[in-house]
């Protein structure tokens, strides 16, 4: 009796119980157990109502925004809702001082007016095919990784033409459960995608960095596009003569709002998860990936942050670039804290100890599992200083200063320019040219010398005192040694001979491509010798990577035959997924509490005129004043945001709140700062899931926006 006793125990430690918001699931594979619980906790919808491919369901409301969030179609004629951080680069496009789109905000006041946006596109999900058979059929009995992932690749390409044959769509082929199942995802793109309104963002972005991660928030994160397509309904790109999409679903917006214990359910595409990571990447993380991305990115922001407070003009410039790296150096912070608190590393262990204990019990898995954790071990151990020395070098040189990433936009060129006479393809020389011509124009609009120049200096001071020289290519090691070891006297000198750094000599450049030029440019040179040793580091590490993919392989094929009462989800992996919670609130801290919302009162409570951060449009104050709320308010509160415990992560931004009807009740915008450890390891007691209440966008539309025909093409449900 004692024994079963102790074996209960231990199972309820080592085993930890899927609790109902936990879990990033597939769509097309929601089995009974999924179904059960969501409607126990409120939904009212079938499957089929969510996932269909013949008729229409939710899944037909949910696009890929961009490159890396989510959007929703909320009416019949393509309006498009996803978050303004996601919708940024393209608001700032059209920002001007004289149309500053930014600061005002702005709203489309009819069809023709909605601004276009080269290379934005947008990917609905068709269907999903199951390929694991024949995918596994071809590596049955292969042992090399290398040999594995060349037939993986062969096979993929294979399967996603087979997918889409005979039509206009994509094919995207994708793993899951770390390599152990296969599918094809099939999309249709739209190509002509619009801007069609955005609030200022003093109200977009309110408490920006330093609300972010945070909760209570105060922020309306969204913009609006629309989805564009032929005369005839196929997607096509920019086209005057286009007309707006006759989408298969769109989301009805609930005037009811959001209730504490409401179920809350969120269709996206999360980016990236590890919720099987070993204790020894969780230490990788806590001792490298994250201080590294903190100090580096430290030093950037504060040199971004001081070119803001300029002028309008460098405001709009970087607001973009310092909001897409402040985001992850603010979650690193996070993440440490929270890996601490929460004990993580204890936890993996203890999960560890268990698999080994299981695995020395049955001989056919000693034969098959009993090296995997060694395996595992040994590689991080192997790769732990090319790991740190790769990342450095990304992140203070080819992710660091702007002019070294637009280096490596002319690599193809200077190679094809550097072929023999004979060798040499005009065509192609003609088509780099003008794609690189259309990114330097871009490039230059946005690109301040001295700001990038004082990022260079202070990065590399940064890059040469950390890491070991071996690290650092020749020619930088040569170069410098010409400047007696000075970081800012090479820099300036850069600076003033590269073409990257002068609108003027580069465009003289693109009238006459010159590989002399090329090949005597310091800041080309500089960035290509650094993106060389970068893959040569790569190269290095390689074979403790292929190493670490084969063991991470093993352990997830055993942990899913050792938790076989565990209904196992997939980590994310920017492919549509459905996660189910409730909204609710939270206690962070031993006596303290935080409710499910907060109201337009805060806003001006936390109003700061002498800090951009938490500047209060005057029009806003005086609605609030009147509190003019309408259908939209709660009672005679506006609500701004509200928090759920969905299982959420990057790439579900601009993901919509939907309720057990179907219908639409916010915007996910970002996670708690207590649930930053959520990549990881879910936190069941204080992991929230950030939203702007649509009841608040809808208001701001209406009456902040006067954007009166967009409230009119919603459909709305009490």
């Amino acid at each position: 009796m004692k024994k079963i006793f102790v074996f209960v125990f231990l199972l309820s430690i080592f085993i930890k119980p899927l609790l109902a918001d936990e879990g990033m699931w597939l769509p097309f594979l929601l089995n009974q157990t999924n179904m059960d619980k969501m409607h126990e906790m409120g939904l009212q919808l079938t499957k089929d109502d969510i996932y269909q491919v013949n008729n229409s369901s939710l899944k037909d409301a949910i696009v890929i925004f961009g490159g890396g969030c989510t959007g929703e179609i909320i009416s019949d004629q393509g309006l498009l809702l996803t978050n303004m951080h996601c919708g940024y680069r393209q608001i700032q496009s059209h920002t001007t001082i004289e149309n500053d789109y930014l600061k005002n905000g702005f709203a489309a006041a009819e069809l023709k007016d909605e601004l276009p946006n080269e290379g934005l596109t947008v990917k609905f999900l068709i269907r999903v095919d199951d390929v694991s058979e024949k995918v596994n059929a071809k590596l049955k009995n292969i042992t090399e990784e290398s040999e594995r992932t060349k037939i993986i690749n062969e096979i993929s390409k294979q399967l996603e033409q087979e997918a889409v044959e005979g039509t206009h769509y994509d094919g995207l082929f994708k793993s899951y459960y770390n390599g152990n199942q296969f599918y094809v995802l099939v999309y249709e793109i739209y190509k002509d995608v619009r801007l069609v309104a955005n609030p200022p963002v003093a109200i977009g972005d309110f408490g920006s960095l330093t609300d972010n991660w945070m909760w209570p928030r105060h922020k309306a994160d969204f913009s609006i596009f629309r989805v564009y397509t032929a005369p005839d309904g196929t997607p096509a790109e920019y086209s005057p003569e286009n007309i707006p999409l006759k989408p298969k679903h769109y989301l009805p917006v609930s005037l009811k709002g959001a209730q504490p214990d409401d179920f809350a359910m969120i269709l996206g595409n999360p980016g990236s998860t590890d919720r099987h990571m070993t204790s020894y990447g969780i230490k990788e993380l806590i001792d490298i990936s994250n201080p590294n991305r903190i100090k580096i990115r430290g030093a950037k922001l504060e040199i971004m942050n001081e070119t803001m407070s300029i002028s309008p003009a460098h405001r709009i410039m970087y607001a973009a670039k310092y909001k897409g790296s402040s985001n992850y150096w603010k979650y690193s912070v996070a993440q440490m804290a929270g890996f601490e608190r929460n004990n993580v590393i204890e936890h993996r262990k203890d999960l560890e100890k268990h698999f080994t204990n299981w695995v020395a019990k049955d001989k056919n898995r000693v034969d098959e599992y009993a090296s995997t954790l060694k395996q595992i071990k040994e590689a991080y151990s192997e790769r732990k200083e090319y790991k740190h020395a790769s990342q450095y070098l990304y992140e203070t040189v080819l992710r660091g200063p702007e002019i070294f990433g637009f280096a490596s936009k002319i690599y193809n060129l200077n190679t094809e320019l550097n072929k023999g006479f004979f060798k040499k393809d005009k065509k192609k020389i003609k088509l780099l040219t003008d794609e690189i011509s259309s990114f330097g124009e871009k490039y230059f609009r946005d690109y301040d010398k001295e700001t990038d120049k004082k990022i260079s200096i202070a990065l590399f001071k940064i890059l040469n005192d950390d890491i070991n020289s071996k690290y650092f290519p020749e020619e930088f090691k040569t170069a410098l040694k010409e400047y007696n070891g000075n970081i800012e006297s090479f820099v300036n000198g850069l600076y003033s001979q590269s073409i990257l750094a002068n609108e003027q000599a580069f465009l003289n450049f693109i009238e006459k491509p010159s590989k002399k030029i090329l090949n005597n440019d310091p800041g080309y040179n500089t960035g290509i010798v650094f993106w060389r040793k970068y893959y040569d580091i790569y190269d290095q590490s390689k074979s403790f990577d292929e190493q670490l993919a084969v063991a991470k392989r093993q352990y997830m094929k055993g942990l899913m035959e050792m938790q076989t009462e565990r209904n196992f989800y997939p980590d994310a992996n920017f492919t549509m997924r459905l996660t189910y919670g409730k909204v609710g609130g939270y206690s962070p801290k031993n006596g303290m509490y935080y409710r499910h919302y907060t109201t337009l009162k805060g806003v001006m409570e936390k109003e700061d005129p002498n800090n951009y951060e938490f500047i209060v449009p005057e029009k806003l104050k005086s609605l609030y004043e009147a509190k003019d709320y309408g259908r939209f308010g709660y009672g005679d509160d506006m609500r701004v945001c509200f928090t759920t415990n969905n299982d959420i992560t990057g790439g579900n931004s601009g993901s919509p709140v939907i309720n057990g009807k179907g219908e639409l009740i916010g915007l996910a915008f970002d996670s708690n700062w207590e649930g930053m450890t959520g990549d990881i390891e879910f936190e069941q007691k204080m992991q929230k899931t950030v939203c702007t209440d649509i009841k608040y966008i809808v208001w701001l539309l209406e009456k902040y926006m006067g954007a009166q025909r967009l409230v009119d093409e919603l459909t709305f449900v009490e």
